[in-house]
């Protein structure tokens, strides 16, 4: 009870802790002002013929307008709040004379400035029907509103918990992808731990090993194992971008380490298929992260050996005034014109029958954003694929 002996607005309420979480799910509270709420007050405001109109939101101590029209008022404490009585209505609450009710005829709202004397509230909803706040219109004089304003009161309140709705399914989405991309980094730091100790472990071995076939093998197997690893560090430091962690390490450096990573990481790759790997050398200076550059150059040549049954896969590059253009071409069956537009999102696969997750072209554009290198993909289903990246040239590029 308050002072006057009226129940308070907690007291009212036996869902209140589960109607406020549901009300702080929406990410809503305290936001800025939005001209697509402002819109829906100034419909109010009109169609009532009332001079104040609000979204108001009933939090645990105060009631929040993410809308207020004719009141320079952005909140109120809760125990001069008019909405959170509304909230005990099924769907909605009209006082003609608030002086003449007694849950609000001493009210501050009430016997002080603005002086409201009329209020009509459709309630927010969630579709759980929980009560979350009102669209509601004020005056300064005693009335009653017609059927027809209230129906459109009440169909301003259903727009409403639609852009909110709209609101948390974006909110839910970002946390999602969020949680993703920081599950995806730990599972590419914590798993190549693992994955160097076996790599280490067969190293060994093949030092033991006189038969030069067997050492043979193993070398195979290392580095494999090695291109995992590589792979396992692309996907931390991507994920690891994505969530906010980190940003691009900007420098000057030959292309040229690029290639002989890549080079390095897929020349075997290659030939256990029959194909030729051939790196065009370069002298040329770029301005990149060595690591993410990296990261575009490898998954590009791994798809393209992926890809590719015969011939050769080709990387070099071209000047082109203050910009390298880092190219990969293959010789395989090439993209169809209607799947190109999607080849760059995740989960996307060339071929269905595929392995993989198809998550190599998907890293490749996200990194490429990040850099703000450009990327484009040609391709002739009957003369293969042809991948580039525009690389900004470093000044003392030779």
């Amino acid at each position: 009870m308050d002072t006057s002996g009226k129940p308070t607005v907690a007291q009212l309420h036996a869902n209140e802790s589960e109607r406020l979480q549901a009300l702080r799910s929406y990410g809503i509270l305290d936001t800025a002002v939005e001209p697509s709420f402002d819109d829906l007050t100034k419909i109010a405001s009109y169609v009532c013929q009332t001079p104040i109109a609000l979204i108001s939101l009933v939090d645990e101590h105060r009631q929040w307008f993410k809308s207020a029209l004719g009141t320079p008022l952005r909140q109120t404490p809760l125990d001069q709040s008019i909405c959170a009585h509304a909230l005990l209505e099924h769907s909605f609450l009209e006082v003609e004379d608030t002086t003449k009710d007694p849950r609000f005829d001493c009210n501050p709202l009430v016997t002080g400035d603005p002086h409201v004397r009329f209020y009509a509230g459709a309630l927010l909803r969630t579709p759980d029907g929980l009560p979350l706040g009102t669209v509601c219109v004020l005056d300064d004089k005693p009335r009653v509103l017609s059927a027809e304003q209230r129906d459109v009161l009440a169909a301003l309140a259903r727009q409403v918990m639609s852009q909110m709705e709209f609101r948390r399914a974006l909110l839910l989405s970002d946390r999602l992808q969020r949680n993703i991309s920081r599950l995806m980094a730990v599972a590419g730091h914590d798993l190549k731990q693992p994955l160097q100790v076996m790599v280490m472990a067969i190293d060994r071995i093949r030092g033991k090993l006189t038969d030069a076939k067997d050492r043979e093998r193993l070398g195979y197997a290392i580095d494999a194992g090695m291109r995992m690893a590589e792979d396992l560090d692309r996907l931390a430091e991507t994920s690891v971008m994505e969530v906010g962690y980190g940003a691009p390490d900007l420098k000057s450096f030959a292309v040229a380490d690029v290639f002989q990573s890549v080079l390095a990481n897929w020349r075997l790759h290659a030939e256990s298929k029959g194909l030729e790997l051939v790196v065009v050398p370069s002298k040329a200076k770029v301005v990149s992260d060595p690591a993410m550059l990296r990261a575009i150059i490898g998954n590009l040549v791994g798809n393209a050996i992926k890809y590719t049954e015969r011939g050769r896969v080709l990387v070099g590059c071209r000047r082109h005034h203050h910009a390298v253009t880092i190219e990969v071409l293959d010789s395989g069956a090439g993209i169809a014109r209607e799947q190109q537009a999607a080849i760059f999102d995740a989960f996307h696969q060339i071929d269905p029958t595929s392995e993989g997750l198809g998550l190599g072209l998907s890293i490749v554009r996200r990194t490429a954003e990040a850099l703000g290198h450009d990327i484009e993909v040609k391709s002739d289903l009957a003369r293969g694929s042809h991948f580039s990246v525009r690389v900004p040239l470093a000044a003392n590029s030779d």
